[in-house]
């Protein structure tokens, strides 16, 4: 449903759902079961922040035995190419076709500093690898047994890197590589997503799902501009969060307008709301937007 959306051209919602830190998938699936009528597909987190969580992988062929839509994170920072190459075609073997390919957060950034980092690959030479999956190579010699894959493959961009010419770069041996999709890291300014979509993905002729985030308070919107890199929440926003009575509430507001105004200038949206997934269907309702309007 994600590749056909976007290849036609069509309005696209998509969320993001993080897998549980234990063995339990239970909850994750609930909230999952909750966006079924709202979004095209479902984005599984790997990794992310660099912190242990239940294998996207596994939550992903959960989803898919339920009828939801997956896009499967993979990142780059805890595996080798071998294991790599053996998830891709482990993932393809299950039904999983949309991949998202990502370098990873280093491991600085979360709770297990001391771990290994593998880097092998980063996002394009992924991209290159599922492309060439998709085209039937074996990595070693000759052709894959079975025939090539088919997978859908997206990436992420930044639009408020403050880097514009390398990000340009970046995207264009992205799209060199093989990418079909971008998703953008969180965007808080319709100014700065337009300047994106139209002098970086339109020239490249790419899809872009922008991304829109839950805000849960003034002080939430504070931690994420201090940790997270490449957030740049202003302080109009914070204010507002701040001024508000209910800040949840006026968050979900927040999300909601973000969303009816850069579906305006990309293709479609990405939704994350960390651990409250459940307030997606209202902030989609708000902002007017339903998959069956679509």
């Amino acid at each position: 449903m994600l590749q056909r959306s976007l290849e036609a051209g069509a309005v696209t919602i998509t969320a993001e759902i993080m897998p549980p830190r234990g063995a339990d998938p239970s909850n994750a699936i609930a909230k999952a079961q909750m966006l079924r009528e709202y979004v095209h597909s479902i984005n599984v987190t790997d990794g992310s922040r660099a912190v242990m969580k239940m294998s996207s992988l596994a939550l992903c062929k959960l989803l898919l035995d339920i009828g939801l839509e997956p896009v499967l994170q993979m990142a780059c920072r805890d595996r080798n190419r071998i294991g790599i190459q053996s998830d891709l075609l482990g993932a393809h073997a299950l039904g999983i076709r949309n991949i998202l390919c990502l370098t990873g957060d280093p491991v600085r950034a979360g709770d297990q500093p001391d771990a290994r980092p593998v880097n092998e690959y980063e996002s394009v030479r992924l991209l290159k690898q599922v492309a060439s999956f998709n085209r039937g190579e074996d990595p070693v010699s000759g052709l894959l047994q079975d025939g090539g894959t088919g997978f859908f493959p997206g990436a992420a961009a930044d639009p408020n890197s403050k880097s514009f010419s390398g990000l340009i770069k970046r995207l264009e041996k992205k799209k060199e590589a093989g990418v079909r999709f971008l998703q953008t890291q969180m965007v808080m300014d319709p100014v700065v997503l337009e300047k994106f979509c139209n002098q970086v993905a339109e020239p490249l002729e790419m899809p872009v799902l922008a991304g829109v985030f839950l805000l849960k308070s003034a002080r939430n919107a504070c931690f994420i501009n201090k940790v997270v890199p490449g957030a740049c929440i202003p302080d109009s926003i914070v204010e507002r969060l701040s001024n508000a009575g209910d800040p949840l509430a006026e968050g979900v507001a927040i999300a909601a307008e973000q969303v009816k105004s850069f579906l305006d200038i990309s293709q479609g949206v990405h939704l994350m709301a960390i651990k409250s997934e459940q307030l997606i269907p209202e902030i989609l309702e708000q902002a007017e937007v339903s998959l069956q309007q679509l």
